[in-house]
């Protein structure tokens, strides 16, 4: 049964203060962080703890009122922004912010969905211990959020994205039923892993509300460099070959070319190339070592990986951070890469995966393809070499008038379609570590396979089989 005005259901429900419909308190989060969603929403939904989440599922399900479960709302595809239409409210987790608990014996932390990843970070480190994902966003994106978009970053070369990160979850199912899954059982044979189902689902299924993550001890000491090479397949090499010289020490490993690089040093004040002789592409690396007595060890191994790989013609320049400072100054351009993309104007940005093996070819032919496709345009990648995963941007032409507006306008479905057809051509995803959201919605359903789509929107429908969760994000509609 739908009613005309639901908040008076919800003030009924919830302690006062969790119904929020000022308009001003509003509009912030009705947008998303790329400024290119818009919705509405008449209020937002502030719940304080599982129950209260509880609570408004339960309406929402009685009701029909679909919800927007949001964190941070740093969404890379429009995933947290309400719809349009303003039929949908916002179901805020950010006032479910509390650390429940860091056990260091156990290497884990229970916190709840509106903790910020910042916040985690400091909080287990003051114990001595490490949660091993981090990203740009980190000062804004929440535990729920990166959770329910399986966020990757830097770290997965070694670690894993965010799927190999939770040891267990709380949630609420659409209608109202929590889901007491906190427990992190290394054996548990109950039939279906839920937690991995709630995974990467995007809101659509449920409500994120807690979590149980996996920490590793702390960094003793770490070694970050700088390296120029001649091309990504050198690239490529040069990862495999400190893999072999350092093993698991090796913790990152960025790829950037030389344009991308531009752009960030045009935009931060303060930065500039590690390396002073030119390279087409740029690699960023970090090593590290949890003994705190390998410190010294550890950059002599680096060290020697390095004079090895120069004189096997894998790198052509490069330079070892010679103190904290340094290194944070590195992985500063590395981090301020899609900030300055922004304030340089509009572009087509993806972020894709192919086969690691086929990452190198795929960063140069697919930019050459869109180059000679489109006119006028330019286009450029970054991205985490060791797990395929690329960010290629299409800028449009130089058009002082609109900063290219008007072309992608024209141009950008065109160009989208253009981009995802190379990577299905190549056996990649059209989406890496972003999700799928609002914006690639439409792409999911032309290039997956039957099959896949089946496989969403049942799942969808035997979780929310009134469609209140997260309305037209992850799961394309039946034909």
């Amino acid at each position: 049964m739908t009613i005309a005005n639901p908040l008076p259901l919800f003030r009924d429900a919830l302690p006062a203060g969790r119904v929020i419909d000022d308009p001003d308190l509003i509009a912030p989060w009705t947008s998303d962080w790329r400024g290119k969603y818009h919705g509405a929403a008449a209020a937002i939904l502030s719940p304080r703890n599982v129950e209260e989440v509880s609570a408004i599922l339960r309406i929402a399900a009685a009701h029909g009122i679909a919800l927007v479960p949001q964190g941070g709302n740093s969404s890379m595809v429009g995933g947290a922004t309400p719809p349009a239409d303003g039929k949908a409210l916002i179901l805020s987790l950010r006032a479910m912010n509390a650390i429940r608990s860091i056990d260091a014996d156990a290497n884990l932390a229970v916190c709840e969905a509106g903790v910020i990843l910042q916040t985690l970070h400091e909080a287990v480190e003051a114990a001595g211990r490490r949660f091993p994902l981090t990203l740009g966003a980190k000062g804004v994106a929440t535990v729920g959020g990166l959770i329910s978009t399986n966020a990757g970053g830097t770290q997965v070369l070694r670690h894993g994205p965010m799927r190999a990160q939770v040891e267990g979850l709380e949630a609420v199912w659409p209608n109202g039923s929590i889901l007491n899954g906190l427990a992190a059982l290394k054996k548990d044979n109950r039939g279906y892993d839920l937690k991995q189902v709630l995974i990467g689902a995007e809101g659509t299924i449920g409500v994120i509300t807690a979590a149980s993550l996996r920490l590793v001890p702390t960094i003793a000491s770490r070694t970050v460099f700088w390296a120029g090479v001649a091309s990504t397949a050198q690239a490529l090499a040069l990862l495999r070959h400190l893999e072999e010289a350092l093993g698991e020490a090796v913790e990152g490993f960025e790829i950037l070319s030389d344009e991308i690089v531009d752009v960030v040093l045009s935009e931060v004040p303060g930065t500039r190339k590690p390396i002073a002789s030119p390279a087409p592409w740029h690699v960023l690396v970090e090593a590290v070592t949890a003994d705190p007595g390998d410190a010294d060890a550890l950059r002599a191994r680096v060290e020697a990986a390095l004079a090895d790989a120069l004189e096997k013609d894998r790198l052509t320049d490069a330079t070892i951070a010679s103190s904290e400072g340094q290194a944070d100054a590195f992985w500063r351009i590395r981090e301020s890469v899609s900030s300055s993309e922004k304030a340089k104007g509009p572009a087509m940005q993806y972020d894709i995966s192919v086969p690691v093996g086929a990452m190198p070819a795929f960063m140069i032919d697919a930019a050459r393809a869109c180059e000679g496709h489109f006119p006028g345009s330019t286009a450029q990648s970054y991205g985490h070499l060791g797990d395929g995963n690329i960010h290629f941007h299409v800028r449009p032409p130089r058009d002082p008038a609109d900063r290219g507006a008007h072309w992608i306008a024209e141009q950008g479905e065109a160009v989208s379609r253009f981009v995802n057809d190379l990577v299905a051509a190549a056996g990649g995803s059209i989406s890496a570590e972003h999700g799928i959201g609002q914006m690639k919605v439409a792409e999911l359903a032309r290039l997956a396979s039957p099959a896949h789509l089946v496989g969403l929107r049942a799942i969808k429908g035997a979780f929310d089989p009134g469609g209140i969760m997260n309305p037209g994000k992850l799961v394309p509609p039946a034909p």
